[in-house]
């Protein structure tokens, strides 16, 4: 008597062990779906990554490397290039700018980068600027820039971080413009004494995006990481310098549950077991061993299904499916018996 409670006892337990395994293994791959699901979906970490691979098409990965530029950028108007992702020209005029102190106000020429409308100065007498900058600050891309074996988006390119001064190859600008500026202090100007600019003149610059190492989280599209469009965080990716690991990228997002296929076996097998010893010792012969399968698999495939309910409707379908299979082989094997 005392050896058949026991037995039972252990079956009980075993089955609540299967229970429990695929319930936490379950619930573990759901918090993960649902976290990465807030950044774009489904994440996979590809380190230092590779070629893009059939089947990574609408995944949200990792990778991380040296920022690698295959088309420079170029600036056509001044001849400028540079082996950068971006390449930035910066315009700047002379102008009179007013400056307030409390109640008092006083005017001084400096370098803007934009025009300041003197119309609306409180003593615009004496103090007029030019309406319009014959020539404006642009910005221009790389033609193509790689992190590993993917292309960046220009999202992605524009979100690279830093700025270093690029002196300009005089050499390289047009001579209808070379006749107007000349080079100063790494600038090109149109002062005739730089050093003494005038109301009007103009001051020319160039700024680099470095090439660096970076960690890039995005979505995959075809050869191309781009800004997941549906990312429940508004923004769809992150890109961080250095190399950097999932977690210091997306940190709300926890990590993906291992041997989750072993797990999910696991708990099959404990449940059957457990239904096994549960059954009465005298019916415990080897056909009985399908009544035991089929219901230890009904009922850990049943609470894995419930779980999966109005989230994955393929994996609930899948758990699903098992369930009705669990529950077809323990009825046949009732009818057989009777």
């Amino acid at each position: 008597m005392m050896q058949q409670w026991t037995r039972r006892v252990l079956g009980a337990l075993l089955l609540l062990g299967g229970v429990g395994v695929v319930a936490m293994t379950e619930q573990s791959v759901l918090d993960h779906r649902h976290a990465a699901a807030r950044h774009g979906g489904q994440i996979l970490d590809l380190g230092e990554g590779g070629p893009p691979q059939a089947g990574q098409h609408g995944y949200m990965v990792r990778v991380a490397g040296p920022v690698k530029v295959i088309e420079e950028p170029y600036d056509p108007e001044f001849g400028q290039r540079a082996k950068t992702p971006v390449l930035i020209r910066h315009v700047e005029m002379f102008q009179w700018r007013e400056v307030r102190v409390g109640s008092d106000v006083h005017y001084e020429l400096d370098w803007v980068d934009r025009p300041l409308d003197s119309r609306r100065f409180a003593q615009p007498s004496g103090h007029a600027n030019p309406e319009s900058f014959p020539i404006r600050g642009k910005q221009f891309d790389a033609g193509l820039v790689r992190v590993g074996g993917y292309a960046l988006s220009p999202t992605l390119v524009h979100a690279l971080p830093g700025g270093d001064p690029l002196p300009p190859d005089f050499k390289s600008v047009p001579p209808n413009l070379a006749a107007s500026f000349s080079l100063y202090n790494d600038h090109l100007v149109t002062s005739v004494h730089p050093e003494q600019p005038r109301l009007g003149d103009l001051r020319v610059s160039w700024e680099t995006v470095p090439s660096q190492e970076v960690t890039i989280f995005a979505q995959v599209d075809g050869d191309e990481l781009v800004p997941a469009a549906h990312a429940l965080d508004g923004k769809g990716y992150e890109l961080q310098t250095g190399e950097r690991t999932l977690a210091d990228v997306v940190p709300d997002v926890p990590d993906a549950p291992s041997f989750v296929l072993a797990r999910r076996v696991a708990a099959l097998l404990l449940g059957m077991f457990g239904v096994w010893l549960l059954m009465p010792e005298g019916r415990r012969t080897r056909l009985d061993l399908m009544l035991a399968g089929g219901a230890g698999v009904l009922v850990v495939a049943a609470v894995a299904c419930v779980l999966w309910l109005g989230t994955d409707v393929v994996a609930g379908a899948i758990w699903f499916a098992l369930a009705l299979a669990g529950l077809g082989l323990a009825v046949w094997r009732l009818r057989a018996a009777a």
